[in-house]
């Protein structure tokens, strides 16, 4: 299944509101119509459908996470959209939970066997616990984007795996360590290894030819955090705006300096969870 085609961040929704099913119906109904791609469909209309779905029986699957979803006539493709409740949704679901991510398909009237389809693969996809976990966390739509597309496989998602960067990060200051990862968080860059590194001050100051020079030398900068991420190569220009937004300009900055280099083949993950 192209996820690429029927998923945009557009149609991604962090931390909605609204505490009863019928609240937040409303509200992803009303999301929803803003949608390019469900132009020509009424907020209320959607709203109904949804709600009448729901009706037949809650598409609370368990474990916080609900699929509602409906067709329509006037619809010749598939969307879906994704929400996450930061305190959760009665939602009548199966074991009684709160519901947390939702996951919205709406697909053409006629389109029996592809929205069976496509209930499946999502429901597949988002029946693992830590995909859940993760979009939750998620406070931007572009970092629910990224997280659920990182779990669909090249075969599903029909397109090529895009291609990654590594990027490196050696920060003498502390203090911007905390603010890069938020950031990376945020823009759904979840997973990195930190390294407690050592400066070239730190070895020079035991060569007998340099001792006098020990007092001379800045003992913070002797210590460094080295963060390696990889990361999607579109986004490595954003990334980087980010970066420079919190250290300042890395070529007028001391105690900071990043490199970005290509990676030649990358299997498994450093993500956090």
């Amino acid at each position: 299944m192209n996820f690429y085609d029927i998923l945009s961040d557009n149609a991604c929704f962090p931390q909605i509101p609204g505490k009863q099913r019928d609240d937040v119906l409303q509200y992803l109904a009303e999301q929803a119509a803003e949608l390019p791609q469900l132009q020509g469909l009424s907020a209320e209309s959607i709203f109904q459908a949804l709600r009448d779905r729901e009706d037949q029986g809650s598409t609370g699957v368990g474990n916080g996470l609900a699929i509602p979803h409906a067709r329509f006539e006037k619809l010749d493709t598939f969307v879906i959209l994704i929400a996450t409740s930061r305190k959760g949704v009665d939602f009548d679901a199966i074991d009684k939970k709160k519901v947390k991510v939702f996951f919205v398909i709406f697909g053409p009237k006629e389109a029996v066997r592809e929205h069976l389809k496509t209930l499946a693969c999502i429901s597949s996809i988002a029946s693992h616990s830590t995909v859940c976990r993760q979009l939750e966390i998620c406070t931007t739509p572009n970092a629910i984007y990224e997280t659920f597309m990182s779990h669909t496989s090249d075969e599903d998602s029909g397109k090529k795996r895009e291609a990654v960067k590594l990027m490196t990060l050696v920060l003498y200051e502390e203090k911007y360590l905390y603010d890069i990862l938020n950031f990376f968080i945020e823009e759904g860059i979840d997973g990195a290894t930190i390294l407690e590194s050592s400066g070239m001050g730190h070895y020079i100051s035991n060569i007998p030819l340099f001792a006098s020079f020990i007092g001379f030398m800045n003992e913070d900068r002797n210590r460094s955090n080295t963060i390696l991420a990889t990361v999607p190569e579109s986004r490595v220009e954003r990334l980087v705006r980010g970066i420079e937004d919190i250290t300042g300009d890395l070529d007028k900055t001391q105690g900071a300096m990043m490199m970005v280099v290509d990676v030649a083949y990358s299997k498994g993950s450093m993500k956090m969870m």
